[in-house]
């Protein structure tokens, strides 16, 4: 076996290029190299908490650590992959980590069998918290901005699910949109103060305002060649604008536009801030209401469950009408969720009672799609 894998060294370490050939073609070296160098602590390991931590462990990150000391139940066993009958009763990771750990012989997998404190929680890059009220997620978000940890919150209540990402105050978005720089053949480049770049009549440069560009084998106007990237004023599909070229030769022919990726700033914001302002992705245009009606609505469950210690029963009639009196309670109900009475206010409240209703249930799809 040994014969037939190539190690790449990188920075010390090594990428085994037969099991992770697939990842590197997508991702690329940096990005491996990012997620070799990471130490992940997932906290919660039902359905959803199995279905990241198999993805991260099979992903090739430095380290993965397991945290959730509640004993398994038979409930469990619907969507928890790595737990069997005998498992019931249980610590959830004591039974899952070896379990996990058989995946990938390059990533040691533990389990966190002291307390959650702020300390432990430092010695982390990420972690991802799954099923954790918002009281202790908001405490384990709050770690994670001092230590300068990434802290992700992923729930899934029946067929309802949302997601929370905190990457701190200045992250670093090496690609902004993944995609393939753009690349064209020039027809012309003006010699004056807008310096207007045209492209060959069936290129369309596919570029947008403030994007960066560099030229190679460019005839005539030489100085374009290796000149670093500049940004450019987009004029029309087959032109943009690149700035004075006045003091450079006259462009003759040929030459060709690259171009070039730009690095990213992003804020995040954290945990409590996030919940009074959100900022929602938008996946739905045509139900732009719906992101904030089941903010409001996630909030409720995590409240009903702070008073009841447990998530309202399946299809319990009372349960799933308290739940939507403390929605109504919240700042911004009234808006989200219509006026009592109105024709939005019985759709937000059917949205809320089927939310309640099925909040118990956990669907191994729902976990996919969150987890992966």
């Amino acid at each position: 076996m040994a014969d037939t894998v190539q190690d790449m060294e990188t920075d010390g370490a090594k990428i085994d290029e037969a099991l992770y050939s697939r990842q590197l073609y997508v991702l690329g070296h940096e990005a491996m190299r990012k997620m070799m160098a990471s130490s992940v602590l997932i906290v919660g390991l039902r359905g959803l908490g199995v279905e990241i931590a198999k993805n991260v462990v099979l992903g090739g990150v430095k380290s993965v650590t397991l945290y959730d000391p509640a004993p398994a139940t038979l409930a469990d066993l619907s969507a928890q992959f790595f737990l069997r009958e005998e498992d019931v009763g249980k610590r959830r990771a004591t039974a899952t980590a070896p379990r996990l750990a058989e995946l990938n012989q390059y990533v040691p997998v533990a389990e966190l069998e002291g307390d959650l404190t702020a300390d432990a929680i430092a010695s982390f890059g990420i972690v991802v918290v799954t099923g954790a009220p918002l009281g202790e997620a908001t405490r384990i978000n709050e770690a994670c901005r001092k230590s300068g940890g990434r802290f992700i919150l992923a729930d899934t209540y029946g067929l309802f699910g949302g997601l929370f990402c905190d990457f701190g105050a200045a992250f670093e978005v090496v690609d902004a949109d993944g995609e393939e720089p753009v690349s064209g053949m020039l027809t012309s480049v003006s010699q004056d103060e807008e310096g207007i770049v045209t492209m060959h009549d069936e290129t369309r440069h596919g570029l947008s305002d403030g994007d960066h560009v560099c030229f190679t084998e460019v005839q005539g106007m030489t100085e374009l060649n290796g000149s670093g990237s500049r940004p450019i004023e987009v004029l029309g599909p087959f032109s943009f604008s690149i700035g004075d070229t006045s003091g450079y030769g006259a462009y003759t022919s040929g030459g060709y536009m690259h171009q070039v990726k730009q690095k990213q700033s992003v804020s995040f914001l954290p945990l409590p801030q996030a919940l009074a302002a959100p900022d929602f992705l938008v996946s739905d245009f045509a139900k732009f209401e719906r992101p904030m009606q089941l903010h409001l609505g996630f909030q409720a469950l995590d409240a009903y469950r702070s008073a009841h210690g447990q998530l309202p029963p399946p299809s319990d009639a009372a349960a799933a009408a308290e739940v939507l009196t403390r929605a109504r309670e919240l700042p911004g109900a009234v808006e989200s969720l219509g006026a009592a009475g109105s024709p939005e206010a019985e759709a937000s409240e059917r949205l809320l009672r089927n939310l309640a209703s099925g909040a118990r249930g956990e669907l191994a799809p729902m976990c996919a799609i969150f987890g992966g």
